[in-house]
């Protein structure tokens, strides 16, 4: 799949989701009738991967004017704190009111990717799925999925998602499907009938019944259709365990179905994650949710270093451009 060009908000483009000292600014600059070319460099709190440069490349393109200039890191590209990842030297008016929304940007994507890209490393090649849309607000979910593909997750669960990182959605069945037929396998038989043949046949197996029987039962009804089972205990009942992925292995191996992959989710993090590596438990995918979606934004900042050429900035800060060779042009 192609990615699609990110489309820019209109709330952001009119300065809407602006803080609001840089809409006065933007008021008192024209009314000065000053719109010096300025240098704004923006940097890192802490290690981590930088994500969401391309949604700021989307923005940057709308509102700068012809012989404006952006440097960049790559999206993906791993920073040091205090690294400057963007440089924008252009009229300060058709960027400044966009701080907020360039900082914002860089802070909550890069913060989903660093996350997903610690879940990817406890796993040790095992693929992770993001499972974080229903943590987010619908509106942020597909860049939150997105930012966790940069991050190297193998796919993720929503639509939106999946298409701003150019991957196919992936996913199982709800436990709702089941609840509603009645009966897992018969639930799993009706999505294989009415599924198209390249969705995955990964059925639910904790809804009912001991998970290792009903794994069994359902690669039986599917008649060697069965792609996976996914394991979904809830902690009331246990949560899943290393022990239960290993049996549910074994009954399904002695049952004839050793193709037939077992898929874990529920409340999983790296910690979690590197438990299930540790003690062997055969787990073939994971589905992280919450601990992609709920990590904590890496804060950056945004500084002045040159108006019209000459090198100012803040107190604490050195005047003049930064020197990062890793930066490459965007615009």
């Amino acid at each position: 799949m192609n990615q699609p060009e990110f489309e820019v908000h209109p709330s952001v483009l009119s300065g809407e989701t602006s803080d609001i000292y840089f809409l006065r600014t933007r008021d008192v600059l024209q009314s000065e009738g000053l719109n010096p070319v300025a240098t704004m460099e923006v940097f890192s709190s802490r290690d981590g991967m930088l994500c969401g440069m391309r949604e700021v490349k989307a923005l940057l393109d709308k509102v700068l004017p012809q012989g404006s200039e952006a440097w960049a890191l790559s999206e993906g590209d791993h920073m040091q704190r205090k690294e400057v990842a963007l440089r924008i030297t252009a009229p300060y008016q058709s960027f400044g009111v966009y701080e907020t929304a360039i900082v914002g940007i860089l802070a909550q994507c890069s913060g989903w990717a660093t996350a997903a890209e610690e879940c990817v490393g406890a796993a040790q090649g095992i693929p992770i799925i993001s499972f974080g849309a229903r943590h987010v607000h619908p509106m942020i979910s597909g860049v939150m999925d997105y930012a966790a593909v940069v991050g190297g997750c193998q796919s993720c669960s929503s639509v939106a998602g999946a298409s701003l990182a150019g991957v196919t959605p992936a996913g199982t069945m709800p436990h709702a499907l089941i609840i509603i037929m009645g009966d897992t396998a018969k639930a799993t038989l009706a999505f294989d009938k009415h599924m198209p043949p390249e969705v995955p046949r990964i059925s639910l197996v904790d809804t009912f019944k001991d998970e290792a029987e009903e794994s069994v039962i359902v690669a039986q009804a599917l008649g060697g259709k069965l792609s996976g089972v996914r394991l979904d205990t809830p902690p009331e009942r246990g949560r899943v365990t290393a022990d239960l992925v290993k049996e549910v292995r074994a009954r399904l191996d002695l049952a004839g179905f050793k193709e037939v992959k077992i898929f874990v989710s529920g409340g999983l993090d790296p910690d979690r994650i590197r438990y299930f590596v540790e003690n062997g438990a055969p787990v073939d995918s994971f589905g992280v949710g919450s601990y992609i979606s709920g990590a904590k934004p890496i804060d950056f900042t945004a500084d002045l270093h040159e108006v019209e050429g000459k090198p100012i900035a803040k107190r604490g800060r050195i005047p003049g451009i930064t020197p990062n060779p890793r930066l490459k042009r965007i615009i």
